[in-house]
């Protein structure tokens, strides 16, 4: 694989009527007071499109002044190619296989100036995927991955980012792989079922005729776990009950990515970082095509601009739906604050779990939750914007009065 460098693009302005505050025009924006908002999504209310407007909203309100910046972002999960259409990348589609078989319609985004993809595995192999119900812990299968990363090259990609994050399956990335060129099979000779499970009968890989584009192009892992393959860290044990495994299936499916591991590289690489993501498709990645882990919200921040929009900021908003311990390790929140070097930045969350100390260790100077305008769980979700925009208004009050 070639270098793993992503392109950077430039942030865009949430609403041209910025500029028109107060009679302002574009030209003399740069003489007010300037905050970026910067959020993830909130999970199952509203995309960090949609908070981002709704942050605008309220800051403009309260503080018609200022000039907004919106930058949504993503930490590889998903949203994450919602995040690369809100800065400027493409939409493009593709029919692929889905996780039980059947075909589906999958989007990724693509930057076609310098060739950047931005393709999102839960598109194509996720849990919001399957009926309801309809989980398949030992069979899903990750090929859908492969043939969206197809659609990508035959695009023009040169670059490509594959966010981890959401998947149905625990197929340890064998169907991508096989969707990419590569052939697994058993002591027989005979193609290995999809599944985790399959690979427990899996005798020789032959990767000789792998996508020869792939060799010429940069492959970014992107994900914001950094478990192992196997073991009781291993993609099997941690997310495998949520994809509807049994501790039968549990003890399966480790034991199969095992021994897959040592088929595969002899097990080198099984406990890399990041190889447990997305059911240990992140080591087929990494074993199988050459690819580079990094934490998803660092690559994402330099795919969207966040260095160029930071230069104009006199302030930085983030956020997500639950600022809780597993923003403390690798989501966006924490991402963006520690990119945003010395820029106060504060957050504003659905519900709040962190207290004033681990906050301030992960460079967040105040968290706004919308709980305490709301404390009732379902409506808070339902009516997330117009809280949010109140939020955004106590944010104007308190950092820009």
């Amino acid at each position: 694989m070639g270098a793993t460098t992503v392109p950077r693009v430039g942030s865009r302005r949430l609403d041209a009527e910025v500029a028109e505050a107060r009679g302002g025009t574009v030209a003399d924006t740069t003489r007010r007071r300037r905050v970026l908002v910067a959020p993830d999504k909130f999970k199952g209310s509203l995309t960090a499109l949609e908070v981002a407007r709704h942050m605008g909203a309220g800051l403009r309100r309260a503080a018609p002044g200022t000039a907004v910046t919106a930058l949504p972002v993503a930490d590889g999960g998903d949203g994450t190619v919602a995040a690369a259409l809100a800065a400027g990348f493409d939409r493009r589609a593709a029919r692929v296989t889905g996780p039980l078989g059947e075909p589906v319609d999958a989007a990724y985004a693509l930057r076609g100036a310098d060739g950047t993809a931005v393709v999102e595995m839960a598109e194509a192999s996720g849990l919001r995927l399957l009926p309801d119900g309809a989980f398949a812990p030992l069979t899903a299968t990750t090929r859908g991955t492969g043939e969206l990363l197809l659609a990508a090259l035959d695009a023009g990609a040169r670059t490509i980012v594959l966010g981890v994050g959401g998947s149905a399956t625990t197929d340890g990335g064998a169907g991508m792989l096989t969707a990419l060129g590569a052939r697994l099979t058993d002591a027989r000779g005979r193609t290995l079922a999809p599944g985790g499970a399959a690979l427990a009968a899996l005798h020789h890989a032959d990767l000789s005729a792998l996508e020869a584009r792939l060799a010429r192009t940069s492959l970014v892992l992107a994900g914001d776990v950094d478990n192992p393959l196997t073991g009781p860290r291993g993609a099997a044990a941690v997310y495998g009950p949520q994809k509807g495994a049994s501790p039968e299936d549990v003890a399966v499916l480790d034991a199969a990515l095992a021994h897959y591991a040592r088929v595969l590289d002899g097990g080198e690489l099984a406990g890399a970082p990041g190889a447990g993501a997305a059911g240990g498709l992140g080591y087929g990645a990494l074993a199988g095509l050459g690819a580079a882990f990094r934490p998803g919200i660092e690559v994402m921040l330099e795919v969207l601009g966040f260095r160029e929009a930071l230069a104009e900021a006199d302030l930085v908003v983030t956020g997500e739906g639950s600022l809780d311990e597993q923003t403390l390790h690798g989501k966006a929140p924490v991402g963006v604050a520690r990119a945003s070097s010395g820029t106060p930045v504060v957050a504003v969350c659905g519900r709040l779990a962190l207290g004033p100390a681990a906050l301030a260790g992960a460079g967040i100077e105040r968290a706004y939750a919308l709980t305490d305008l709301e404390p009732d769980a379902r409506r808070c979700m339902a009516d997330a914007g117009p809280l949010l925009e109140l939020t955004a208004e106590a944010i104007a009050r308190d950092y820009l009065g």
